[in-house]
């Protein structure tokens, strides 16, 4: 699918999608779980809906409705007959390979090849060590088989820490203690928070020793719970983009307490000049107004996903923008320094490439043209939200890449202004 986007002034109000890293955490840990869990606030995006069908595939019955999930299990996960497909879920993949050490058959994950990109040499040196075999030839399928056994376990902390979370979830139903030892600095640490804050809802408590190592007791149980999924940060940061290039726009259903790093959003575009006015009570309320932004120097190391977005208003912003130690965003669902810069490009700005951030020369507007998503969902609403400041058309190839993760995003984009065509 393509959209052609007018630009236009925004006005209204948004509430915020259901956080997908929360929801993809919650639904393995209600599958674990002996008994009933209720899951409120889900959109059953590709990637959600992943999860969901694989957790089913391990014996556990997944239930969808609209905007909840009902998990019945009885604690035991079964080695699925069918392989498990990921599509395009990085999260999905590499949360759930160590599940493969958990079930007596060989467990064969399967993936678009987008995943083939996704490192996961993390998890092989581990297999390694414990003589779990394992087949891959640098693309899809995966084939795990053999016993995950306690123990200490090394992961590199620059990498992703999607393997963590894996391991977190894996090594907590093993009767005796594990450890994981990070090796090298723990990038996107507030991933790792949220990963520990949901285990402790389902009843599984991790020791963190100063984000350097992790201690998990052996012979945890996790416990059935009725969650409600909190509105997702990264995605808020497009409205919060847009309403900051031209918009008036009020983002209901965010957590003031939220341990999302993407929260980060929030202090970079105030950094940047921009007027966010918090209304709190039980959640935080933003009220979010056109500015004059100016460049500065932004760290992605802990907030990747918003890197994108950031370009965009980086790109409008008086003055030049550094964006640093985000070499991680070229192993996303695409190259999304590449993506991003080469695509904003092509509406004219003014931002350069380096191996690990972007150096953008900001201007009052762009010019408009034709895009591409890169298959992208990032990339694709970040090109969306550039259109509000643009002096013709934007036309977005492939802009059906945002049923990955937000697939109303133009629905709402439209409902508060916006004037899009779908092709």
């Amino acid at each position: 699918m393509n959209v052609t986007i007018k630009p236009n002034h925004l006005e209204g109000e948004i509430v915020i999608p259901p956080s997908k890293s929360i929801s993809h955490r919650a639904v393995i840990a209600a599958s674990m779980a002996n008994g009933y869990s209720k899951l409120e606030n889900i959109v059953l995006s590709q990637d959600i809906r992943a999860t969901c069908d694989a957790m089913q595939d391990f014996g556990v019955n997944v239930n969808n409705y609209p905007n909840r999930v009902d998990i019945i299990s009885d604690g035991h996960l079964r080695a699925p007959i069918h392989p498990i497909e990921c599509n395009e879920s990085g999260s999905t993949l590499r949360f759930l390979v160590p599940f493969g050490g958990l079930v007596d058959k060989p467990v064969v994950f399967r993936g678009k090849p987008t995943l083939m990109s996704r490192p996961l040499s993390p998890y092989f040196e581990i297999f390694n060590k414990q003589g779990i075999r394992y087949e891959y030839r640098a693309k899809m399928p995966l084939l795990v088989e053999g016993e995950l056994k306690p123990g200490l376990y090394e992961v590199p902390g620059d990498v992703s820490s999607q393997f963590i979370t894996g391991l977190m979830f894996a090594l907590a139903s093993l009767k005796e203690d594990s450890q994981i030892v990070v090796t090298s600095p723990l990038e996107s640490r507030q991933y790792v928070d949220i990963t520990m804050d949901v285990l402790k809802t389902f009843g599984v408590e991790i020791d963190n020793h100063n984000y350097e190592s992790f201690t998990i007791k052996g012979g945890q149980h996790f416990m059935p719970h009725n969650f409600r999924v909190e509105g997702d940060y990264s995605q808020a940061a497009f409205w919060i983009v847009a309403g900051l290039l031209d918009g008036d726009l009020t983002l209901q259903d965010l957590n003031t307490l939220s341990l999302q790093g993407d929260k980060a959003i929030l202090d970079i575009c105030k950094s940047m000049g921009g007027t966010i006015i918090e209304e709190t009570a039980q959640t935080t309320k933003l009220h979010i107004r056109k500015s004059d932004t100016h460049g500065i120097i932004i760290d992605g190391s802990q907030c990747p996903d918003i890197v994108p977005v950031l370009a965009v208003l980086a790109a409008l912003s008086v003055g030049e923008t550094r964006i640093i130690n985000a070499s991680r965003l070229r192993i996303k669902e695409s190259d999304r320094l590449k993506a991003i810069a080469t695509e904003l490009s092509k509406l004219g700005a003014i931002i350069e490439e380096v191996e690990d951030g972007l150096i953008i020369q900001g201007q009052p507007t762009l010019k408009g043209g034709v895009v591409d998503s890169w298959n992208d969902h990032r990339i694709a609403m970040s090109l969306a939200v550039a259109s509000l400041r643009c002096e013709g058309d934007v036309v977005i190839t492939g802009s059906n890449a945002i049923d990955k993760s937000y697939p109303h995003f133009f629905q709402e984009f439209k409902r508060v202004g916006g004037i899009v065509t779908e092709q």
